[in-house]
This record gives structure tokens, sequence and C-alpha cells, in this order.
């Protein structure tokens, strides 16, 4: 019995389906570094503007604590904003993990029932092969075994 075509059908089909699920997961992946290096420089734009206010008050530069000022706000708006999409970005990948890693299971198993039958195909046509050799070998003695009687 060799393997199917279906169940090869299933194989290519669950493989596809594997490499669509990681492609997703990379686009995941990829969404969240960016999430995660825009709340970075939030952050940095933050401190770099409580900077500018600290260095105005020596300076006594209006405009430069004015700007300070404006800068640090915005950024610290800017952070839990980004740190709402960075959790749903975090779910969104938790779950593209699961489910290219439930597609790799899924896929593997069909690639072990492929196995499985192959192996016992090529199992039964050892067999065949060993049962030819010994019909042969004992046909063989058999003729012998006539020719010497005679």
């Amino acid at each position: 019995m060799s393997v199917s075509k279906g169940l090869e059908r299933v194989l290519r089909i669950r493989g596809i389906e594997e490499e669509q699920r990681r492609l997703q997961l990379e686009s995941s992946l990829a969404r969240r570094k960016t999430l995660e290096l825009a709340r970075d420089a939030a952050a940095q734009m933050e401190k770099q503007g409580r900077a500018n206010v600290r260095a105005s008050v020596f300076s006594g530069a209006l405009a430069d604590r004015q700007a300070g000022l404006v800068e640090a706000e915005v950024a610290s708006k800017r952070r839990p904003v980004l740190a709402a999409h960075l959790a749903a970005a975090e779910k969104e990948t938790i779950e593209r993990r699961q489910q290219f890693m439930d597609k790799r299971v899924e896929r593997r198993q069909a690639e072990t029932m492929i196995e499985q039958v192959e192996a016992r195909d090529e199992l039964e046509a050892g067999r065949r092969s060993q049962r030819g050799i010994d019909d042969w070998f004992g046909a063989r003695r058999h003729r012998q075994a006539v020719d010497e009687e005679h």
C-alpha cells in the first residue's frame, strides 16, 4: 500500500498553512518590535524634554523651557497609548505563535503518517523479496533432488 495522493495533498496543504502562520507570526513580531521602539523613543523624548527644562532654568531661556515642557508632555501622553498598543500586539503575537505551533504539529503528524506507511511498504517489499528468494532457493533444491534421483 503506497502513500495515498490524498495524504500527500494533506501534507502539502499543512505545509502551506504552516508557512502562512509563520509569516503572520513574523509580521506580528515586527509590529511589536516597532511599538517597543516607539515606546522607548517616547521615554527618551520625555527624558530629553525634562533635561531641556532643567538646562533652561540655569540659562534662563524661556523658549527652551517651554519647548522642553511641551516635549515632555507630548511624550508622557504618547507612552500610555503606545503601552496599550504594545499590550495588544503582545497578545496577538502569543496567539499567532500558538497558531503556528498548532499547524507545525499538524504537519508533523501528517509527515509521521506518511513515514509509517512508507516504512510498512518497505517492510512488506523486503518480505516479498525474501519470500521470492526463499521460493527460488526451494525450487532449486527441489530440482537438484529430482535430478539426483534420476
